[in-house]
């Protein structure tokens, strides 16, 4: 066995039970969040807190209906990048240099970035997952463009947080979140290798996250 198969799971995947719970607690997160952006956008009527309702509502609906993975890595690693991608941006502070050009640019960035989101969900379905599994090889919509469009998206909005909010600890924060979402593209892809389809799907398309970059 190579070390590429040992990294994927061959155990049997979490009883039924346990996956609910992670289902439910991830739906009941995200709904938290979905409330929050919701009131925000009914006290400022800005549109990037009803782009960010439409996105956490969506993530609420995808915990519920997601498809039961093939495989999926169980490995710490895997499970940290995941948490860390996921989570760490809420560490970023309104805090820091505010110049105008980067309020004005940063918020066009974060919008962009949260439509990359919406649509990349779109596209996903119910093949949505948290840490790196096999739920189905997704080739449509922005996954004809790039292999992983959603970190993609999350790179724009953290960074167009930081234009707005220029401080050198938002700056770590985000090189962190993003290094967490490579090593969760890697492995995404280590599980994903196992399919027949997947090599000339990476052929296809050649870039990870940021075409002409990686």
């Amino acid at each position: 066995m190579n070390c590429v198969s040992s990294l994927l799971s061959k155990r049997p995947l979490p009883r039924r039970g346990i996956q609910v719970a992670v289902n439910l607690t991830g739906a009941a997160g995200a709904a938290w969040f979905a409330r929050a952006s919701l009131v925000y956008f009914a006290e400022t009527h800005r549109l990037i807190g009803a782009l960010f309702c439409i996105e956490q509502t969506w993530f609420v609906v995808a915990f519920l209906l997601r498809r039961p993975a093939q495989s999926v890595d169980q490995s710490l690693p895997s499970w940290l990048f995941a948490a860390g991608g996921t989570f760490g941006g809420l560490l970023l502070r309104p805090t820091g240099s505010h110049p105008l050009w980067g309020v004005r640019a940063g918020f066009t960035l974060q919008v962009t970035g949260l439509v990359v989101v919406i649509v990349s969900l779109c596209a996903l379905g119910r093949s949505f997952g948290f840490v790196a599994a096999d739920r189905g090889l997704i080739t449509r919509g922005p996954y004809r463009v790039a292999r992983h469009p959603m970190y993609a998206g999350y790179l724009m909005i953290q960074v167009g947080y930081v234009l707005q909010a220029i401080s050198w600890r938002n700056i770590i924060v985000v090189l962190a979140v993003t290094g967490c979402n490579v090593g969760r593209a890697l492995a995404e892809e280590r599980v994903l290798g196992a399919s027949a389809s997947y090599p000339s799907y990476r052929e296809r398309v050649r870039w990870r996250l940021l075409p002409g970059i990686w």
